[in-house]
């Protein structure tokens, strides 16, 4: 049992345009994604497409399919809506969904690379808001890294795990969401304002615990659920299931993310093995989410089917503990797992006795240290609009301009990456997953690459009428360790192909 598994992140961006709020944010959008695809890309790979043929988003893990007819439209992912839409040579895809820019980042292997991978797509979208302006007759577009407008709408980051198939679905639901609702102590970026809109005023942990409205569920826009059911592995079926994650907060601060992919990871890990053993069933999760969130004292008070009635860092410890306890009976401990547990514990710690001691590791910490600044400074009350100006600076992506870009800077928030990693896996794949191929492809054969998505990669081959679709179903395959050497001795995609088949 590690932190190792199959990872990645998955974030729409707050958009806006100054000045003009009632511009067609899809359309403005696409000018973002296609501003960067003109300014670091050659022409002829712009029509590389996503590749939908083998999406089932209406394939649902309780075992049935919802119909095309009873979905909500935003839930028919599978259709090609015609929209900007990017293949990196990174292996990340960069596009519109739901009428704002998302960077959906190549899978890793460790929540470290989860990490450096998605501030590669925060320095992406700074490039692209950068260039929109450069544009003749288009107007500047600021880009933010956070779930709300505070006007009733949220947008997501979303999480993705690959598992084992044979986990049971229940015991996922049974274990990871009262995990999931107590983990935003630790995993929350922040937010001025409680409910959907915003109107009631104060602070709280999360931005999107508010938006979140039945335990179990299919869909992702509409009457959010805590655990979602989508069952589109993205990989063989029949070994692997994606656990979708949309609870999650867009974090700045980078142990924010790295913890809240690592604590994943080591829960899942003991809900495959079968070996979570706590009394940790929530006699109101949805409920339960709201009031953790709507707390920054932290000293609300969960209440378990059995009666009995804790608060969300003692059901992080709780976790925390049995999770040291099952990887030392398992043996050596690998120093990613170690370090995501003594971070952890260290971080549950701080909380339970100051939170005010982590306003250089965790964002919502970050943030109402900044905001309390200016309440005692300037005497102001939750209500002040410029309260709710700081949460959204707080978010934006330009360096010069984004309060959690300023505090890393200057070291007022922590950072486990350095700027050269983050610039280059802007253009490289990590090495040890099929991104690897994907991304590779990209950068070798562009003119060759029709189409690709997550488990495949589709060749416009010279001289032949049919495309050729090299699959991908394996997330460990198509590494650097694996087809390195064949890429090397490739000069063209015909001889990767006939390499490939053996010919």
């Amino acid at each position: 049992m590690s932190v190792h598994r199959v990872m990645g992140i998955e974030t729409e961006y707050g958009i806006s345009v100054p000045g003009h709020p009632h511009v067609n944010s899809m359309l403005t959008s696409s000018q973002v994604v296609n501003a960067y695809a003109n300014a670091v890309t050659i022409p002829s790979r712009l029509s590389a497409r996503w590749d939908y043929d083998e999406e089932t988003p209406l394939r649902d893990a309780r075992g049935f399919d919802l119909s095309r007819a009873e979905a909500d439209p935003t839930q028919l992912t599978d259709d090609d809506p015609g929209l900007a839409n990017l293949i990196l040579t990174n292996g990340a895809r960069f596009y519109v969904d739901h009428a704002h820019p998302e960077y959906s980042s190549p899978e890793v292997t460790n929540p470290r690379d989860g990490l450096l991978w998605d501030k590669a797509g925060e320095r992406i979208m700074a490039r692209a808001a950068q260039l929109v302006s450069t544009i003749p007759g288009a107007k500047p577009v600021n880009l933010y890294k956070n779930n709300t407008d505070n006007k009733g709408v949220s947008y997501g980051t979303h999480e993705n795990y690959l598992m084992r198939r044979q986990t049971p679905f229940a015991d996922i639901v049974r274990h990871f969401t009262p995990f999931l609702v107590s983990r935003q102590v630790v995993t929350g970026s922040g937010r001025v304002g409680l409910g959907q809109d915003g109107r009631k005023h104060g602070f709280q942990l999360t931005q999107r615990a508010d938006f979140f409205e039945v335990e179990v569920g299919l869909e992702t826009t509409l009457k959010r659920p805590i655990i979602n059911t989508r069952d589109e592995p993205h990989a063989d079926p029949e070994k692997y299931r994606r656990l979708h994650v949309i609870v999650g907060d867009a974090n700045l601060a980078e142990i924010s993310t790295y913890l809240k992919l690592g604590t994943s990871s080591l829960v899942l890990a003991m809900i495959e093995d079968g070996v979570l053993d706590l009394d940790n069933a929530m006699a109101d999760p949805v409920r339960e989410m709201h009031a953790v969130s709507h707390d920054p004292s932290l000293r609300h008070l969960v209440t378990m089917t059995s009666g009995r009635r804790v608060t969300a860092i003692q059901m992080q410890l709780e976790l925390a503990e049995q999770a040291r306890k099952y990887v030392e009976q398992r043996g050596e401990i690998d120093p990613m797992t170690a370090d995501v547990l003594e971070r952890w514990e260290s971080v549950l710690s701080r909380l339970e006795a100051d939170p005010m001691t982590l306003s250089r590791e965790l964002d919502w910490v970050a943030k109402l240290a900044l905001l309390q600044g200016y309440i005692d400074r300037d005497g102001l009350d939750w209500d002040h609009p410029r309260l709710a100006l700081v949460d959204l600076q707080y978010s934006d992506v330009r360096p010069d301009k984004g309060l959690a870009q300023r505090l890393q800077t200057r070291g007022s928030l922590l950072r486990l990456t350095t700027d050269a990693e983050v610039v280059r896996a802007v253009t490289t794949p990590p090495e040890d997953t099929r991104a690897w191929f994907r991304g590779e492809c990209m950068r070798r054969y562009p003119e060759s690459v029709a189409a690709a998505s997550w488990d495949s990669v589709i060749f416009d081959v010279p001289g032949q009428d049919a495309l050729q679709r090299v699959p991908t179903l394996e997330p460990l395959r198509g590494t650097r360790a694996h087809v390195g050497d064949l890429l090397d001795a490739s000069p063209t995609v015909v001889a990767l192909l006939d390499a490939l088949h053996g010919r």
